[in-house]
């Protein structure tokens, strides 16, 4: 039997234009909402530490910090997300963190 072991990815989740974050459409909207409700049940779960919009100036995107046994449950959980499902023009990158530092939040 193999044993369980997380590892730690770091991902990006790339919008299809810089200025998405302040005109997206109705359409895209509500795919976003239902993305935010989908990592939020997996946070809740315990496989992400965290996630939420980046207001870089140069475009708004989204992070995660996900936990999780390896990169095929990782692509599993790209492949699930509404924001990538709903074809709105949503993409990954994802990176591995070889090691993870977690603080407690005050």
């Amino acid at each position: 039997m193999t044993p369980d072991v997380r590892r730690y990815f770091l991902c990006r989740l790339i919008p299809p234009r810089p200025t998405f974050a302040a005109d997206m459409t109705p359409r895209e909207a509500e795919a976003m909402q239902r993305h935010v409700v989908y990592w939020t049940e997996l946070a809740n779960k315990g496989t992400v530490i965290a996630f939420g919009p980046v207001a870089d100036p140069k475009g708004a995107w989204g992070v995660g910090i996900i936990a999780i046994n390896d990169e095929a449950g990782l692509q599993r959980l790209q492949d699930h997300d509404p924001a990538i499902v709903s074809n709105i023009g949503m993409r990954y990158e994802a990176y591995a963190m070889p090691a993870l530092i977690i603080g407690k939040a005050s």
